[in-house]
């Protein structure tokens, strides 16, 4: 549809010759998530944020061609997707079997609960129209659908809304018999996509299964986290996945060239360039998570490669800090300048050198609100002065800050008398000084790199404001040494 809208656009300007103007939705594709795969509703007064072009300033004889064989591509693939009837699916029936199985030996006694995550809605409308009453007529089992696209639906005779339906699915921990007292029946399948977001609690079901693998490992860990949580009553819970048919080197390059078109495109049209941000190591990283999950049962709190529930924020940290503070007291009168040593660990990350802790006295600087902890900042130095994690990388830091020193109460001697020695029991603390000012210019780089990227993007430029100073911008709250043993 908006290819065939674009295409009635030139036509419009070829034939009347006005200067008309399309948008251009990078921004909104790039952003898009994985439910809100419609994306037929874009028009100039719907996605805000766009760069509008004029047609009058483009290519518009090459742009219509290309137009086309997109067309051309798109209904071949259309027509090739029609073939495959839900008898023919052979990853459906593979899932009815599954769920069959589920439900006729259940993981724990008496629990028939399944709930299936997938991408996209029109995934889910698929599962749901295929599933829904064959597991009614055989099984005597309801099944709900949520999709943060279209209005929640049920084999329930009432209509119910998102909260409701979730409800009806785990009613031990949302208190149905509270809440929807009237409501004899319950739902044991409920399918949907991440519209059920962080913090539901569905523990009632022990049984989730991705019906598609997103790239990110992390959203794969949440989606289980909705039944993995305190107060289940189940001795054990299970995860399945469906790995793609194709080998994960594929699977995350095939992300990664799609990223690189839009990106083309987004310079080709716009010359915003900050987009350019994906590293290989990015794309490494997370090709080793998706080996882990996919080869390995691995604790969900291995931080060695960062696959975490809470992956994406900071809740684990927030809980270690209230934890501490109810058992040693309110933080609010620790004196500035505290430190600890602790071994280095390179197979960890933990390389030597020192992680600062410091704080933003300046209140006109905020770095361009990269930093999640502002008006706190950490940054991590080698010895040699080189950056191994800045500021902005706030998730890793703390991952490395706790695998660091959470167990030791005490100080670990060894370590210790190495820094004693380096410094002269502390007298002698230049080397440290010098790293704290590489610290400092380090962040004054980070926001310089983001400067030269803002000249080059549709908004307002970021350059010659909230300029850095230097040390006199911060104090120092505390740092930890990375000592290299001996």
């Amino acid at each position: 549809d908006n290819h065939n809208r674009t295409l009635k656009k030139i036509e419009l300007f070829k034939t009347t010759g006005s200067a008309g103007s399309v948008s251009d939705s990078t921004d909104y594709l790039e952003n898009l998530e994985a439910e809100e795969d419609d994306i037929s509703s874009l028009g100039d007064d719907e996605i805000g944020g766009k760069v509008k072009i004029n047609l009058a300033d483009m290519d518009v004889p090459s742009w219509e061609h290309d137009l086309n064989c997109d067309l051309d591509v798109i209904n071949t693939l259309l027509v090739s997707m029609a073939k495959v009837t839900p008898e023919d699916d052979a990853k459906l029936q593979h899932l009815t079997t599954l769920i069959q199985n589920k439900i006729e030996n259940p993981i724990n006694d008496g629990n028939k609960k399944v709930l299936i995550f997938t991408a996209f809605a029109d995934t889910a409308n698929y599962l749901y129209d295929n599933l829904a009453d064959d597991i009614l007529a055989t099984k005597d089992l309801h099944t709900g659908k949520v999709t943060g696209k279209d209005a929640p639906k049920s084999t329930l005779k009432k209509s119910y809304d998102f909260q409701s339906l979730l409800t009806l699915f785990s009613p031990r921990a949302k208190e149905k018999a509270l809440v929807l007292p009237d409501e004899p029946h319950e739902l044991d399948i409920l399918i949907g996509t991440d519209c059920i977001s962080e913090g539901q609690n569905l523990q009632d079901c022990d049984y989730v299964i991705n019906y598609d693998i997103h790239w990110n490992p992390v959203r794969i860990i949440q989606r289980f986290g909705r039944i993995d949580r305190i107060g289940s009553i189940n001795e054990t819970i299970q995860l399945v996945n469906y790995w793609p048919d194709i080998s994960l080197d594929e699977y995350i390059n095939l992300k990664e060239r799609v990223e690189n078109r839009m990106i083309i495109a987004d310079v080709t049209a716009s010359g915003d360039d900050n987009v350019l941000t994906a590293k290989s190591s990015e794309v490494s990283y997370r090709k080793e998570q998706l080996r882990r999950l996919q080869d390995e049962v691995i604790e969900l709190e291995d931080l060695k490669t960062g696959v975490s529930i809470t992956d994406l924020g900071l809740n684990d940290f927030r809980m270690d800090l209230l934890n501490y503070v109810k058992t040693n007291g309110d933080l609010a009168n620790v004196p500035n300048g505290m430190h600890a040593v602790v071994p280095s660990m390179p197979e960890l990350g933990l390389h030597p050198g020192v992680i600062f802790a410091l704080r933003n006295i300046n209140q006109a600087v905020n770095i361009n609100q990269q930093n999640r902890l502002h008006p706190y900042y950490l940054t991590y130095i080698a010895n040699d002065g080189q950056v191994i994690a800045n500021h902005t990388e706030v998730k890793p830091l703390l991952d490395l800050v706790r695998t660091s020193c959470k167990g030791q109460e005490e100080p670990i001697q060894n370590v210790c008398r190495l820094f004693n020695n380096r410094t002269d029991e502390g007298r002698d603390m230049k080397a440290y000084s010098d790293l704290l000012s590489s610290a400092i210019r380090s962040m004054i780089d980070v926001k310089e790199e983001g400067d030269i990227d803002s000249l080059f993007t549709g908004g307002k430029t970021t350059a010659l404001v909230n300029a850095i100073a230097g040390l006199d911008d911060f104090e120092l709250v505390a740092f930890f040494v990375v000592q290299e043993e001996e």
